[in-house]
């Protein structure tokens, strides 16, 4: 089985030693995503559900470089600064995924990269 690095450029670059997504047989592994605007790489500012919103704009954007789309993810983690906000985020949740819903654990973080709200990372399925 080959490992195929995902790089989307309608996505943040990587702030570290990661790729955006690998792609392994039939499923792609999608590191988490912040509110970065890939066109800046400045954070989005604003509330739980404006960073929301960019986050799963990024995912979108590595999932459809990797032939794929959010009705391909089968999983997410969604880590919050506060937990306090999920109402804000699952709203705009709601936006990106239809029924059947992926599976999701959430999850209140003491610190996530650059302060963010929220950080989601992502498991998708394609036929191969």
């Amino acid at each position: 089985m080959s490992i195929k690095e995902i790089k989307a450029a309608l996505a943040p670059e990587p702030i570290g030693p990661y790729s955006q997504a690998v792609k392994a047989g039939g499923m792609i592994f999608l590191s988490g995503q912040i509110p970065l605007d890939p066109a800046s790489g400045e954070l989005v500012a604003g509330d739980t559900a404006l960073q929301t919103r960019r986050v799963l704009e990024n995912l979108a954007a590595v999932l459809k470089e990797a032939g794929a789309s959010m009705r391909s993810v089968v999983k997410t983690t969604v880590f919050m600064k506060d937990l306090s906000r999920f109402g804000e985020m699952n709203k705009v949740y709601g936006e990106f995924f239809s029924a059947p819903y992926p599976a999701r654990s959430t999850v209140q973080a003491a610190a996530l990269p650059k302060g963010v709200d929220v950080e989601i990372d992502a498991i998708a399925v394609v036929d191969e």
